[in-house]
């Protein structure tokens, strides 16, 4: 009687390493892709945050008949002790602006205040006014046409901006053509 050897079970060396070879392929050609879905919601996420602000404010001044104010803040979350921001910002407050000097401070109602998650760069409106009419404007009573530009800096992708444009009468949400494109 002869017994037949039964072959070997498991991977051999040169099998593991072809599959490991494989696995580095696929996700060099994967890591890339994915940064751009985790980047684009971060953009998209951060540009509706805006729009919500934006239209709060719309919305409430119509409501109250009053001036109502959206501004960008580096303490968003600091609630009645937050204050408005001309430079780099976390985030944006809504506020009746009582005082009508288009900054929170005391004797204004905080409406709504937001921060924006990531590694944001906001640039553009810092300020918008919203009257009873319903049209904004900015500091100075002109209605606003202008954008807030909301960047991640990084080469990849291609597509890291979104661009809420502000006009008197809405706003809108815009993807430039080019990568770091101005906003229009």
């Amino acid at each position: 009687m002869t017994h037949v050897k039964a072959p070997p079970h498991g991977f051999t060396l040169i099998e593991l390493l072809v599959t490991l070879v494989v696995l580095a392929i696929v996700l060099v050609a994967g890591v890339p892709g994915f940064q751009s879905v985790v980047n684009g919601n971060r953009l998209a996420a951060a540009a509706n945050e805006t729009i919500a602000a934006l239209q709060t404010a719309r919305i409430e001044a119509i409501r109250r008949n009053r001036r109502v104010a959206t501004c960008a803040s580096a303490d968003a979350n600091a609630g009645a002790s937050a204050t408005c921001t001309a430079g780099a910002s976390d985030g944006w407050l809504v506020f009746v602006d009582s005082d009508r000097d288009g900054s929170f401070g005391a004797g204004d109602t905080l409406l709504r205040s937001s921060t924006l998650d990531g590694p944001l760069d906001v640039g553009g409106a810092k300020a918008v006014v919203d009257r009873s009419d319903g049209l904004a404007r900015d500091a100075a009573g002109a209605l606003i046409d202008g954008t807030i530009r909301i960047a991640i800096d990084t080469t990849h992708p291609l597509q890291n901006v979104r661009c809420v444009a502000v006009r008197a009468s809405g706003v809108s949400v815009q993807v430039p053509a080019a990568n770091g494109a101005a906003c229009s």
